[in-house]
């Protein structure tokens, strides 16, 4: 192997083990920003959430989101995954649920209906905010802009029966 070839930064440095940066100035920005947000989220976490990275790589994290009480989600753990650009924090990090989850915003294969993950994202945003505002859907759903357009139909006209599958769903894959 030489020199060049892609080797994984260290999670601390954001360089590869022979000391060479592996994305140049972007990559160190990206590197630190991720480091300070793994403080905060750590020290002071968002409610009823963590984060962290996956084994050693820093642009790779798995979070917890615990169902927000008084909620179908009530009692249940959620698991996703969150990948950090080389551009963060001026490009949004994927985030996407790993357990199942029956919501309009969020479909079969875990993506997430959230402006703030598009159009909307902003390098003052940290993820420790991005996990708030899932909670935040978890507990208002947007039904009128929907990633699963039947569940959101469901929710707008037999609210009671949308709760009830969600609440089943919760059991059956969040527990």
């Amino acid at each position: 192997m030489n020199r060049t070839d892609n080797v994984a930064p260290s999670a601390a440095t954001g360089r590869t083990e022979s000391g060479m940066s592996s994305g140049g100035a972007d990559l160190s920005v990206a590197a630190k920003r991720i480091q300070r947000e793994l403080i905060e989220i750590t020290m002071d976490p968002p409610c009823n959430c963590s984060a962290g990275p996956k084994g050693d790589n820093l642009f790779e994290w798995v979070a917890t989101i615990v169902g927000p009480p008084d909620t179908p989600y009530a009692g249940g753990v959620f698991f996703l995954d969150i990948t950090f650009p080389r551009e963060y924090p001026f490009k949004a990090p994927q985030v996407v649920f790993r357990t199942r989850i029956y919501h309009c915003n969020i479909n079969s294969q875990g993506q997430i209906c959230l402006d703030t993950l598009k159009d909307n994202w902003s390098p003052a945003l940290t993820i420790g905010k991005v996990l708030l505002s899932i909670c935040s859907l978890l507990t208002d759903a947007n039904p009128h802009d929907p990633l699963v357009g039947s569940i959101a139909k469901e929710y707008l006209t037999n609210r009671r029966r949308h709760d009830e599958t969600a609440r089943e769903w919760t059991r059956r894959y969040a527990r």
